[in-house]
């Protein structure tokens, strides 16, 4: 990754941190993970970065589609949001957002807890 598309990545996570906590102190905990998401989504939206819910990850072996995901927050294309309710986070969490990284080619997966 370049100088440039490493700024613009810091920059974009910046801003969608900056989301996620006016999510989070706006909605408070409790909630399910589908309810922080459209959240999410509508703030990404109304500070002008463009958000897909539920965005579909494949994974290619040898140029052949051999599985499908979805991952929660799919942002500007550039980075993926996990959402989380939970009381803590599991080696599962990271591997899944390891998995996103490999088979999207992105740098960036942020975890989120809203518990």
């Amino acid at each position: 990754m370049s100088g440039s598309n490493r700024e613009e990545l810091n920059e974009l996570a910046t801003k969608v941190i900056g989301a996620i906590y006016e999510v989070s102190n706006v909605l408070g905990v409790g909630f399910l993970e589908v309810v922080y998401e459209r959240a999410l989504v509508k703030e990404l939206g109304l500070r002008g970065i463009n958000a897909r819910r539920q965005a579909p990850v494949k994974v290619k072996y040898k140029d052949e589609v051999v599985g499908k995901y979805r991952a929660d927050v799919l942002v500007e294309g550039k980075l993926i949001i996990e959402v989380k309710c939970a009381d803590g986070f599991a080696n599962e969490h990271m591997a899944q957002c390891i998995n996103y990284l490999r088979a999207t080619d992105l740098n960036l997966c942020l975890i989120v807890n809203f518990q």
